[in-house]
């Protein structure tokens, strides 16, 4: 897979770490015997602005902004979005300019989620902000700004949420070489990899990444979001897209695209107790901060089938995708239940 050809800019701190999780693998030992030996690889150490996932997918998309003599990046999230964050670093890093669409998705008025953690970053960081309620057509509200910005002599570039289109999820091929290089270098043999799966290019990215190069270590994406059937059609069309551009779409087999996404709960950005356990679990036996968002309840799920038995036997790397600056969004929820 030649990805240099996509023209990446190179700002990621990679390789990021690959350690194994023994406090968490121990607390989650059943009784009589059964659980699964876990890992973890450290895509919240990214570099960018506090780092995270998307940080790999912006230097595939900041390499086809800058091929395109864009000026201004334009992208849109919920309020306490990591990708707006990331994508406001990277504009601020390369001189750009960001317009950015922040959907009141949770219904949630709570100033720490209006104005903290996410929110002020983004301000610190220089970023244009609009809001607009739950349920706008994001997709439009893009195109609009977009034309807003060209209509005033800018050069804009579109990302959608969530960084997720094709050129976004080569990051995530590439993180599928660095974490099968990884293991063979560690020795390890990897059953399944554990991610959320939300805005779809990290999940497909990974699976994309796998499927070419042969790897043929299953993916399961626990959903924050969308009804599994929605989620996995998503991830499908995504990693067939992304093969695609590798020249090798037939590799992508809809049997390779699982999501799990009976752990939403409420809906997206809406935590609840098993959320908060996870949390402070990790935290307590790994000292691993998670998100309340996407990793959070990825780790509730990971944690819930781990307790039917599901990965018995079978070594499992969990892929933290970040987002530990909107725990400082959730003050108010997390508080008087973290002891």
């Amino acid at each position: 897979m030649h990805l240099a050809r996509f023209n990446p800019v190179r700002f990621a701190h990679l390789p990021t770490p690959f350690e194994p999780l023994p406090g968490l693998t121990e607390h989650l030992v059943r009784p009589g015997g059964g659980g699964p030996a876990l890992w973890i690889k450290r895509d919240d150490c990214t570099g960018l602005a506090g780092g995270g996932n998307k940080t790999r997918k912006l230097e595939y998309l900041l390499g086809d902004a800058l091929a395109n003599d864009a000026d201004t990046l334009v992208t849109q999230g919920a309020v306490q979005s990591n990708h707006v964050r990331q994508t406001a670093a990277a504009a601020a890093k390369f001189g750009m300019k960001c317009e950015i669409i922040l959907e009141e998705r949770t219904g949630s008025t709570a100033v720490d989620y209006t104005r903290s953690g996410n929110v002020l970053l983004d301000q610190l960081l220089g970023a244009k902000i609009r809001s607009v309620p739950g349920g706008t057509d994001m997709n439009q509200k893009l195109a609009e700004v977009a034309a807003e910005v060209s209509d005033a002599g800018g050069r804009p570039y579109v990302i959608p949420g969530g960084g997720s289109n094709s050129i976004g999820a080569l990051g995530y091929v590439e993180c599928a070489l660095e974490l099968v290089a990884q293991a063979n270098e560690t020795g390890l043999e990897i059953d399944r990899i554990v991610t959320a799966t939300g805005s779809a290019g990290t999940h497909a990215g990974l699976v994309a990444g796998l499927a070419v190069m042969g790897a043929d270590i299953p993916v399961l994406g626990i959903g924050v979001r969308a009804p599994k059937d929605v989620q996995e059609a998503n991830v499908y069309k995504l990693a067939r897209e992304t093969a695609a551009l590798l020249g090798h779409e037939e590799r992508v087999t809809r049997d390779m695209v699982v999501a799990d996404c009976d752990y939403v709960g409420a809906g997206y950005g809406l935590i609840d107790d098993a959320v908060i356990e996870a949390l402070k679990t990790i935290a307590r036996t790994d000292a691993i901060l998670l998100d309340p968002v996407y990793t959070g309840k990825a780790m509730k799920g990971l944690m819930a089938l781990s307790a039917k038995g599901a990965f018995d036997g079978e070594t499992v790397v969990f892929l933290h995708t970040g987002g530990a600056q909107g725990l400082f969004g959730y003050q108010g929820e997390l508080e008087g239940k973290l002891s």
